[in-house]
């Protein structure tokens, strides 16, 4: 049995954001001001790179789009609505999320790039709602 590629992107989507804490947990260990306790959290950020503080809000972001895709990829895979359509939209929206998080880390994702990817992303999950609905009908 073949993995569909939506639950295949599932599954490197869920890698990705259970690693995406580690760019910003090493930027804090590398850039902890002086005088912070390194055990007090949250951390307000102050004193920390605008690249540390991106990567938790890349996280965040991530983990704001991701629930959703998969929620509804689950349940294309339960209904067995998974086609052509949900296959492409998987895979923009993990090049989307992918791009995204490389972008605000970095830096180089400015306005309106990053919004709009974000916003492409929220559309791939439109997507797939209608795509859920479509099945079940």
């Amino acid at each position: 049995m073949t993995l569909p590629i939506e639950l295949l992107v599932l599954t490197l989507l869920t890698i990705f954001a259970a690693s995406l804490w580690i760019p910003y947990i090493v930027g804090v260990n590398m850039h902890l001001p002086e005088g912070v306790n390194p055990f007090q959290r949250p951390h307000d950020g102050a004193g920390l790179p605008d690249w540390v503080i991106r990567a938790n809000r890349a996280h965040i972001n991530l983990l704001e789009q991701g629930l959703p895709f998969a929620i509804l990829i689950l349940i294309l895979h339960v209904i067995g609505g998974f086609t052509t359509l949900t296959a492409w939209t998987a895979v923009i929206f993990l090049a989307l999320r992918v791009a995204h998080a490389v972008g605000m880390i970095t830096g180089v994702a400015q306005m309106p790039a990053r919004p709009i990817i974000f916003t492409a992303g929220w559309i791939c999950i439109l997507v797939l709602g209608y795509a859920v609905f479509a099945a079940g009908i």
